[in-house]
């Protein structure tokens, strides 16, 4: 199985945004037609401006999920920023969500100007809690917008 990161373009969208979460996982993450209207714009903290990136996760060129992340060089504490991860529930428990993981964080450490990675989920998401720890994130003991907050350190 190959999976890949695919930019959100014209000609994928629809596909991506027809993809969801089952029933009971949909108050964990926004919908995709809602991350990429999101990415158009960006957002604004007390440190700046972060670009979002919304990519298309596919397995051996089929859409099965979607991933978003941020950056901002700006930041004091964390340049990159995990904002969005989803696999379409009939391709759960087949690795892609790790595989698109480990693909943002190769990213990730091909930037030098990255030395952490965020990333938040609501507490109740045991699921994701243990992904993210298996990858190395810790969590500092800190909610972000009522979300639970982990930190990769890479450098």
């Amino acid at each position: 199985m190959t999976v890949e990161l695919r930019p959100v373009t014209a000609k994928n969208w629809q596909a991506l945004i027809k993809l969801q979460v089952r029933e009971d996982q949909r108050n964990f993450v926004a919908s995709n037609l809602y991350s990429i209207a999101e990415s158009q714009f960006g957002f604004e903290d007390e440190d700046g401006h972060w670009d979002l990136i919304p990519c298309g996760v596919y397995a051996d060129g089929e859409p099965v999920g979607f991933a978003m992340y941020c950056l901002n060089m700006n930041h004091p504490r964390f340049r990159a920023f995990i904002a969005r991860l989803m696999t379409d529930e009939k391709f759960q428990g087949q690795g892609h969500g790790r595989a698109a993981m480990q693909q943002m964080l190769e990213l990730f450490r091909a930037d030098e100007r990255i030395q952490a990675v965020g990333i938040s989920y609501e507490p109740e998401n045991e699921v994701a809690r243990r992904l993210y720890a298996s990858l190395g994130f810790v969590e500092p003991g800190e909610l972000l917008d009522g979300e639970t907050l982990a930190i990769l350190n890479l450098r």
